[in-house]
């Protein structure tokens, strides 16, 4: 993803190690990446991120070294029916255009700045191949490339047993900023949680009157039994989370969402936005299983809530192809 390709930039500028920067920036009919993927090339063959994988990596790859020996930076436009002159050719039938950028690790501060994450950062690649944040008065025809990078949304997971040990590290891999909430010390902790993940802990009043940050956000109840499942629910269903996931039974849903609609805590629209049982069919059993389950749905619904309705996603890329 784009972040770990800004923190690859970073690392490069702050070794002084020359890399090459491929983007690509257009796309149509069927190809293995999407536009704005990223791939940050070196000198000895090493590879960050993907453009695609396979004999269209390896022909930007060879192209990309070849702007590291010459310092000048291209585009590319290539056919995926074409082979390039490699064993196994392209059979997608798409097309992909794209820039190669030389000697990126000369742009230091833009990449600490944009691998960070702390608020929305627009910038963007120029058609004379430079770098450089970009603000609202800048005429849309000087970019080549355009991009708003954004912090990730949030994901609140309420209750710090296996399941939430399972899904919270799944969750930050998967680019949401997590963190985990209980009322025992003994298992929020770092002993079953890794470092990216925030962990908040004390009774669960205090816990569920915590204010969300304003980014979008999302919401897993995964507390050890009904009583604080529902206890969370109503008042986590009083904050603005775009989809709050349940575990438990579809008997458990009916009986919570019933008794929340009869004592007039929530409204059957409201109870619209939480899925429970959360996560998709896949016959999970396990508890890996259904944390994949679980994190599948909420992939689902960050890419329906969210970048579909261009919110926020981790970076969302305004193209401009290659003259």
């Amino acid at each position: 993803m784009s972040a770990d390709v800004f923190q690859a930039l970073t690392d490069a500028a702050r070794d002084r190690e020359p890399v090459a920067l491929g983007i690509i920036v257009g796309t149509k009919g069927s190809s293995p990446q999407k536009v704005g993927a990223k791939a940050l090339f070196y000198s000895d063959g090493r590879i960050r991120g993907t453009l695609g994988g396979g004999c269209l990596e390896a022909e930007i790859q060879k192209r990309a070294i070849d702007s590291l020996r010459t310092g000048e930076a291209s585009t590319f436009d290539l056919l995926l029916d074409h082979d390039f002159g490699w064993d196994d050719g392209l059979i997608c039938g798409g097309k992909v255009s794209g820039v190669i950028l030389p000697n990126m690790q000369e742009h230091g501060p833009l990449w600490e700045r944009l691998a960070r994450r702390e608020s929305e950062t627009h910038w963007g690649v120029r058609r004379d191949f430079s770098v450089g944040l970009r603000s609202g008065n800048d005429p849309a025809g000087e970019w080549l490339y355009r991009e708003c990078v954004r912090p990730p949304c949030v994901l609140w997971i309420a209750g710090a047993g296996h399941i939430a040990r399972a899904v919270a590290p799944l969750a930050a891999q998967l680019d949401f900023d997590v963190t985990v909430f209980d009322d025992r010390p003994a298992l929020a902790s770092r002993e079953f949680f890794p470092e990216n993940i925030a962990l908040q802990v004390g009774t669960w009043d205090d816990l569920c009157a915590r204010e969300l940050p304003p980014r979008p956000s999302f919401a897993l109840i995964v507390t050890r039994g009904h009583r604080h499942d529902a206890l969370v629910l109503r008042h986590w269903l009083k904050k603005p989370f775009l989809f709050l996931g349940m575990i438990g039974s579809a008997r458990k849903a009916r009986t919570i969402f019933e008794h929340f609609i009869e004592e007039g805590i929530a409204t059957r629209e409201s109870l619209q936005r939480v899925a429970c049982p959360v996560g998709i069919r896949i016959r999970s059993q396990s508890v890996p299983e259904i944390a994949v389950s679980i994190m599948a749905q909420f992939i689902d619904k960050r890419a329906e809530l969210v970048l579909d309705r261009g919110e926020s996603p981790p970076a969302k890329a305004e193209l401009k192809e290659p003259a």
